[in-house]
């Protein structure tokens, strides 16, 4: 009896199995290696794109900074130019180059 079953795993051992069914299992194969070059590639440039955009929005963030640490700095020396005494500035720019003050009328 041992050898009849040996001899039905053989015989269903050495059966061609259906095409089909082969296929339906290498196609999905065949299928994810042929996207693998394009999906790397779509990851790239997203990849890329978003370093670019990090890049842009940094460099926008820097630039607003500047103009607030611009305003500030004019903020606080227009007050400082408006309190300098005027008269005295006159009397030393004279001194420095020799000039007497014009006399009023």
């Amino acid at each position: 009896m041992a050898g009849a079953g040996t001899a039905a795993w053989s015989q269903a051992y050495n059966q061609q199995v259906n095409p089909q069914v082969t296929d339906s299992v290498t196609q999905p194969n065949v299928e994810v290696v042929g996207e693998a070059p394009a999906m790397s590639q779509g990851n790239l440039y997203q990849e890329e794109s978003q370093a670019l955009s990090n890049a842009a929005h940094s460099a926008t963030t820097a630039q607003q900074q500047t103009n607030v640490t611009a305003q500030a700095a004019t903020t606080m020396g227009v007050p400082t130019l408006d309190s300098v005494d005027t008269a005295s500035t006159e009397a030393a720019t004279r001194d420095i180059f020799g000039a007497t003050a014009a006399e009023p009328d």
